[in-house]
C-alpha cells in the first residue's frame, strides 16, 4: 500500500491540490453560505492547497543542488510547516463560527482559544527551527533531514485537535449530522495518518489527508446545505399547505354559512346543501375519484342550489307549480352558474349549478345534454340531491322510507340518472340499511303519555324467533277522574317502524295493522288472517304496576302473553302471508308507561311451537318438475337446491311475485355459488354473485372479477307493468356456459336483456346455480344440460 503510494505520491500530490483549489474556487460562487464562514472555508481549502502544493515541491527539488532546487527546498519546507498550522489555525476558526451560529455561545471555551494561540506559536517555532534546525535541516547534496526536536513539530498539530474534538463533543447536539462527521473526520484522519507517517518515512501521508479532509469538509458542509435547503423547502411546503388549509376551510366555512343561510327562509331546505355535500364526496370517492376531484365535488354540490337566491320565495314554498311558475324554477340553474361563474379561481363549482338538473336520458335543462355529455360532478350531485331529498321531510310530505327510495332509484337509472352513479347509491345505502336491520332491538322510548288513546305509540319492537320480552310500569291515572285507563299494543308492519294514521304516510310506509289487544283480553283484529285470544286470571302479581309481554314469531304466526295485575292474555295471530314485518307498539289511554325495557332471554321458537289457527298461505301449488318448488316469502327466505354448471346448462322456470309484493326486486333471484354438498349456505359456502333478474346484481370481488350487463329494449313495458306482469307470473329462461374458471350467464325478460360474465378467483372444480328472490314463487323448474 505504502509501497504504491511512494511510487505515484506526487501525482496524488498534484490531482489533491488541483481538486482543493477547484472547491475553493467554487466557494467564491456559493451563495447559500454566510459570508464569514465562506471566508473561513477559502482559507481552510486554500492553505491546504498550498501544503500539498509546496510538500510536492519539496520532493521535486529534494536531492537538486542547483542554486534554484536550493532555494525551492528551504522555501518549500517552510511552507510545510508554517501551513500545517495554519491548517490548524482555520479549523479553530471553522469550529468557532459553528459554535457562534449554530451552538449560539457567546462566549469561546478558553481551550479553543488555547489551540488557537498555539497554532500561531508553532508558526514562530518554524521560522525559529530556520536558524537552529530544531525540525528538520539540509545535508550538502540539498537532502531534508528530521532535526533532534522533530517530534515536537507534531505536538500541535496532534494535541490541538484533540482539544478540539472536546469541544465538538461537548456541543454535538448543535451540529448537523453530516456537519458532526465531516467535524470528526477532519480530527482523527490526518491524526491517524501522522502515527503511521512516523514509521513511514518518505511518505507525504498526513499533508495528503490533511488536503483530503479539506475537500471532505467543504463536501459535508455543502451537503448540509442541501439537507438545510431541503428541509427549508419542506417546513415551506407545509406552512402552504396549513395556508391552504386554512384558505380552503375559510372558503368553506363561508360556502356553508352563505348556503346555511339562503336555506334558513325555508324551514325544510336546512342542512339540505350540506348533506348533498358530503353524501356527493362518499359517491365519489366509490367511484375512484381522487382526493382533490372528491374536493370538488363536494364544493360544487355545496353550492349546487345557490340559484334558489333568483327564484320568488313565493314558487319556492308552493307544493303545485303552474306552467309559468315551473319556467321560471327552470332558471335556477343560470343563475347559480351566472353567481359562481364570478369565481374563476374554480370554475368547477358552476358546474354542479347548471347541469346538476340534467337528465340522463336528455330530458333535462336548462340544455337538455344527456348520458356522458353531463359532467360528471353534476351527475353525482343529481343523485346524492334527489336521495336527500327523497329521505328527509319536505314541507307537504314526510321523508320516505328506503325501499321507496331505493325503488325510485331503480326506475329511474337511465332515465333520470346515471346507472352507474346508481349501482354506486344504491350499494350505499343497502349497506347502511343492513347495518340497522342486523341490530335488532331498536332504542325504545322509556316513557310514553296517553291522555287520548293512540296519542303517543312507540316505535316498533320487532317479532323474530328470537322471544322477546317488554316489561314497563303504568300509571293509570285516568281511573282518579271515573276515566277508563288502560295499556294497549298494537301489532303492525310499516318500513320505518312507526305507527302512522296519515294516508299519505300509511301509503308511503307501506303501513299495514294486523290488530289491537288489551291486557283484559279485549282485541280488535284489522288485516291478520285470524286471531285467538284467551284471558285468564292468575294468582296476584307482587308488582301490581309491572305489565310484562313476551312475544314471539314463527312463519306468518305470532305468540304474544301479556300479563298483568288483572290477568294473563295468550294471543295467537295469523298473518296475511310469511311476506310480512310484524312489530309491537305501546300505547294506551289515560295512562302514562314508564320504565320501559326491552330484552331477549336467549330462547327461540320453532317448528310447533306456536299453534297454528290458519293454514300456510301457499303458491307453488303448481306443477313441479327437475326441481322442487320454492315459496321465497322474504328475502333470500328459501331457496332452491343447488343445481351443478357443466359446460352448459339451460334453466327454464316460472316466477311469480306473490300478491303482496310491491317494489322490482320483489322477484326471481338467481345465485351462483360453492359448496361442499351443493346447498346454499352448505359447508365451505362461497358465494360468487347474485344476479335479480329486474337487473341488479352483486357481487363478492374478492373471489370473482364480475362484468355486469343490463339494458332495456324497445320492448320493456315500464316498471309499474313490468312488476304487474311479474304478478300475473312469468316464464323464465336462463342460459349457462361454463369453461374452466369463466362462467357466462344470458337472459331476458319483459325488455330487460341481462349478461353476466365470472372469472372465478378460487380453485373451486364446481358451481352451482340456485333460484331464490324476495316474495316470489318458483315453480315447474327444468333443467337442460
Amino acid at each position: 500500500m505504502f509501497d504504491l503510494i511512494r511510487t505515484y505520491q506526487l501525482d496524488i500530490m498534484l490531482a489533491l491540490s488541483a481538486a482543493c483549489m477547484t472547491f475553493g474556487l467554487l466557494l467564491f460562487v456559493t451563495r447559500f453560505l454566510e459570508k464569514r464562514r465562506k471566508r473561513i472555508l477559502i482559507f481552510m481549502e486554500f492553505v491546504a492547497t498550498f501544503l500539498l502544493f509546496f510538500d510536492r515541491l519539496a520532493y521535486i527539488y529534494s536531492g537538486d543542488t542547483s542554486q534554484t532546487g536550493y532555494i525551492l527546498v528551504r522555501v518549500s519546507n517552510f511552507f510545510v510547516y508554517t501551513l500545517t498550522a495554519g491548517i490548524i489555525f482555520g479549523f479553530n476558526m471553522f469550529l468557532s463560527d459553528l459554535l457562534w451560529v449554530e451552538g449560539k455561545v457567546k462566549r469561546l471555551p478558553k481551550r479553543l482559544i488555547l489551540v488557537g494561540v498555539s497554532a500561531l506559536v508553532e508558526i514562530g517555532l518554524v521560522i525559529i527551527s530556520q536558524f537552529t534546525g530544531l525540525y528538520y535541516y539540509f545535508d550538502e547534496m540539498n537532502h531534508y533531514h528530521r532535526g533532534h526536536g522533530f517530534l515536537f513539530s507534531y505536538f500541535i498539530p496532534v494535541l490541538g485537535p484533540l482539544i478540539q474534538y472536546t469541544v465538538i463533543r461537548q456541543y454535538k447536539k448543535s451540529f448537523s449530522r453530516l456537519i458532526y462527521t465531516s467535524l470528526v473526520l477532519y480530527i482523527f484522519v490526518p491524526i491517524a495518518m501522522g502515527i503511521l507517517q512516523i514509521f513511514n518515512y518518505g511518505v507525504s501521508i498526513v499533508n495528503m489527508a490533511m488536503v483530503l479532509v479539506s475537500i471532505l469538509l467543504y463536501v459535508f458542509t455543502y451537503l448540509d446545505i442541501n439537507e438545510t435547503v431541503v428541509a427549508a423547502h419542506q417546513n415551506e411546503m407545509v406552512e402552504l399547505k396549513k395556508e391552504q388549509k386554512s384558505i380552503k376551510r375559510l372558503f368553506d366555512q363561508t360556502a356553508t354559512a352563505f348556503m346555511a343561510a339562503v336555506e334558513k327562509k325555508y324551514d325544510y331546505m336546512e342542512g339540505h346543501a350540506k348533506r348533498v355535500a358530503e353524501l356527493s364526496r362518499i359517491v365519489a370517492k366509490r367511484l375512484g375519484k381522487s382526493e382533490e376531484e372528491c374536493d370538488r365535488v363536494y364544493y360544487a354540490a355545496l353550492l349546487h342550489d345557490i340559484g334558489m337566491i333568483g327564484v320568488p320565495d313565493n314558487i319556492l314554498k308552493k307544493e303545485e307549480l303552474s306552467e309559468e311558475e315551473y319556467e321560471v324554477v327552470k332558471q335556477k340553474p343560470k343563475i347559480g352558474s351566472e353567481i359562481l361563474s364570478h369565481i374563476t379561481e374554480y370554475p368547477y363549482l358552476q358546474v354542479g349549478a347548471r347541469y346538476s338538473r340534467e337528465r340522463y336520458d336528455g330530458k333535462g335543462y336548462p340544455e337538455g345534454i344527456s348520458g356522458k355529455e353531463i359532467p360528471d360532478i353534476a351527475r353525482i350531485i343529481s343523485v346524492c340531491d334527489a336521495y336527500v331529498t327523497m329521505t328527509h321531510k319536505k314541507r307537504f310530505r314526510a321523508s320516505l322510507p328506503y325501499q321507496t327510495v331505493r325503488e325510485e332509484f331503480i326506475k329511474q337509472s337511465g332515465l333520470q340518472f346515471d346507472p352507474d352513479v346508481v349501482k354506486c347509491m344504491i350499494s350505499i345505502m343497502d349497506e347502511e340499511n343492513g347495518a340497522t336491520e342486523k341490530c335488532e332491538l331498536v332504542q325504545v322510548e322509556k316513557e310514553i303519555i296517553c291522555k287520548e288513546y293512540k296519542e303517543h305509540v312507540s316505535v316498533g319492537i320487532p317479532m323474530s324467533t328470537r322471544v322477546t320480552k317488554i316489561e314497563f310500569h303504568a300509571d293509570l291515572f285516568g281511573e282518579a277522574e271515573g276515566k277508563f285507563a288502560a295499556p294497549s299494543i298494537l301489532l303492525f308492519d310499516s318500513y320505518d317502524r312507526h305507527w302512522h294514521d296519515n294516508e299519505k304516510t300509511m301509503e308511503a310506509y307501506h303501513y299495514l295493522e294486523y290488530g289491537e289487544i288489551w291486557f283484559d283480553g279485549h282485541f280488535v283484529s284489522s288485516e291478520a288472517r285470524n286471531m285467538e285470544v284467551e284471558f285468564y286470571e292468575k294468582e296476584d302479581m307482587e308488582d301490581d304496576l309491572l305489565y310484562v309481554i313476551t312475544e314471539a314469531r314463527y312463519e306468518d304466526h305470532l305468540s304474544i302473553k301479556m300479563e298483568s295485575a288483572k290477568g294473563v292474555v295468550d294471543a295467537v295471530v295469523a298473518l296475511p302471508d310469511q311476506s310480512k314485518s310484524s312489530f309491537i307498539g305501546l300505547t294506551g289511554e289515560n295512562c302514562k308507561l314508564e320504565d320501559i325495557k326491552v330484552t331477549q332471554p336467549g330462547e327461540s321458537v320453532g317448528e310447533g311451537d306456536i299453534r297454528k289457527i290458519a293454514d300456510k298461505v301457499s303458491y307453488i301449488d303448481r306443477m313441479e318438475s327437475d326441481v322442487k318448488n320454492v315459496q321465497v316469502d322474504r328475502t333470500r327466505s328459501a331457496a332452491t337446491e343447488g343445481i351443478r354448471i357443466e359446460e352448459e346448462l339451460q334453466l327454464d322456470f316460472h316466477g311469480m311475485s306473490l300478491p303482496s309484493s310491491s317494489l322490482v326486486w320483489h322477484c326471481p333471484y338467481i345465485l351462483l355459488f360453492y359448496s361442499e354438498d351443493g346447498r346454499v349456505n352448505g359447508k365451505g359456502y362461497r358465494e360468487y354473485a347474485l344476479i335479480k333478474v329486474n337487473g341488479e346484481v352483486s357481487s363478492d370481488k374478492e373471489l370473482s372479477d364480475n362484468k355486469f350487463s343490463m339494458k332495456k329494449k324497445e320492448d320493456f313495458p315500464g316498471w309499474e307493468t313490468w312488476k304487474e306482469k311479474n304478478k300475473e307470473g312469468m316464464e323464465y329462461r336462463v342460459f349457462f356456459e361454463k369453461k374452466g374458471n369463466k362462467i357466462s350467464l344470458a337472459t331476458k325478460n319483459l325488455g330487460i336483456e341481462i349478461e353476466d360474465t365470472l372469472v372465478l378467483k378460487d380453485s373451486a372444480k364446481e358451481v352451482y346455480v340456485a333460484l331464490t328472490g324476495d316474495q316470489v314463487a318458483l315453480t315447474d323448474i327444468r333443467i337442460k344440460q
